[in-house]
């Protein structure tokens, strides 16, 4: 290389290490990683007083938001200002105002509203599995007792179900039209791990011969019965108890539904349960895998790529897979090649297959 081609880089600062072209080191992503739990705590604050509801229909000074929450005028003026830092809120004026996400997802009376998640994600079997978290990632798998949260019968899951229905009821229309059905005869649908019931629900509501099978624990049933019948589909919906690696499935299916189960367990057991489905499952019927699935690099999606620290944390072998990876495991169990499509409103996409 010439000289006149060369670039000639100048140490900066006290770092002998940094060059004028690199960014000198810093600290931010530690500590911003160490104090995570104040944006938790900060949210979670705000969904219990109810801010958001106190700007739904316009945007509100401090003492109106504060009125409205039944809480101190500095406590929400410092609540509400990080809430703006986060992201969710704006200032203008004295005033503050949702965001569209926060408006959409936050105001408490809107149908998308998903608050009521808390319940759920940071109760002790989810949350409370990361103060273990050393330890299960020294074993390889969950150090919460008896298998964390794939134990039968496990409470956490009715939590789950009451809370995630309203989120997932995008993302179930969207796979409902990706999935034609017959609409000259009856067709069956089985959902598996069924909970909420809004996947199963979904089809029933587009397809009006569409006769809705759902498979989950007894008590998480309950759930998914009772959004049946608000969704005016409980006259086609009936339910199976168990765990769907024991229980018989049935047979003569258009579709299995198979929304975030396959993630809690390892590939041996996806393919046993798939083998399952594969037999349950009409001539040319489809199975249809809902997941958060990373690219191959397992770094890409963060949300995707990251879920699998969560069943590290929660399950005794439970991963988020590849693409690649459900193609093998639905070859073995012996479905012609997948496809990959994205949903509405979701990081989740859909694996689907025809038998």
């Amino acid at each position: 290389m010439t000289a006149k081609n060369s670039v000639k880089t100048t140490p900066t600062g006290n770092n002998p290490g940094t060059t004028a072209n690199q960014p000198a080191p810093s600290p931010a992503l530690l500590f911003d990683t160490i104090n995570a739990y104040q944006r938790t705590a900060t949210i979670k604050a705000a969904i219990e007083l109810d801010v958001f509801g106190a700007m739904s229909g316009a945007p509100a000074p401090v003492e109106i938001i504060a009125a409205h929450c039944h809480a101190s005028p500095r406590g929400i003026r410092i609540l509400c200002d990080y809430l703006t830092v986060l992201g969710f809120l704006t200032k203008s004026g004295g005033q503050y105002a949702l965001t569209p996400d926060s408006a959409v997802f936050l105001n408490r009376k809107s149908p998308a509203y998903s608050g009521g998640t808390l319940e759920f994600l940071l109760s002790n079997e989810i949350k409370g599995a990361f103060d273990r978290f050393t330890e299960a990632a020294r074993k390889g798998g969950t150090a919460q007792p008896q298998g964390g949260t794939v134990a039968p019968e496990h409470p956490v899951w009715i939590s789950f179900a009451r809370s995630m229905g309203p989120l997932m009821a995008p993302a179930a229309a969207g796979l409902a039209d990706l999935i034609a059905l017959d609409q000259s005869r009856a067709t069956k649908v089985l959902d598996i791990s069924a909970s909420h019931g809004m996947w199963g629900h979904a089809f029933a509501t587009k397809y009006l011969q569409a006769r809705i099978v759902a498979l989950d624990w007894a008590p998480v049933l309950e759930v998914a019965a009772e959004n049946a019948r608000a969704a005016g589909v409980a006259d086609r919906f009936r339910t199976i108890a168990g765990s769907a690696f024991e229980v018989e499935l049935g047979s003569d299916y258009d579709v299995v539904l198979v929304p975030n189960f396959l993630h809690h367990f390892n590939a041996a057991d996806c393919v046993r349960f798939l083998k399952k489905a594969h037999a349950a499952l009409r001539s040319g019927g489809t199975v249809a895998i809902v997941e958060f699935v990373p690219n191959p690099d397992r770094i890409t999606p963060p949300a995707a790529a990251g879920f699998s620290l969560i069943m590290l944390a929660t399950t005794p072998e439970g991963d988020a897979y590849t693409f690649a990876e459900y193609s093998d495991m639905l070859a073995q169990a012996g479905f012609n090649p997948p496809t990959v499509h994205s949903l509405p409103a979701s990081l989740n996409v859909a694996v689907i297959a025809r038998r």
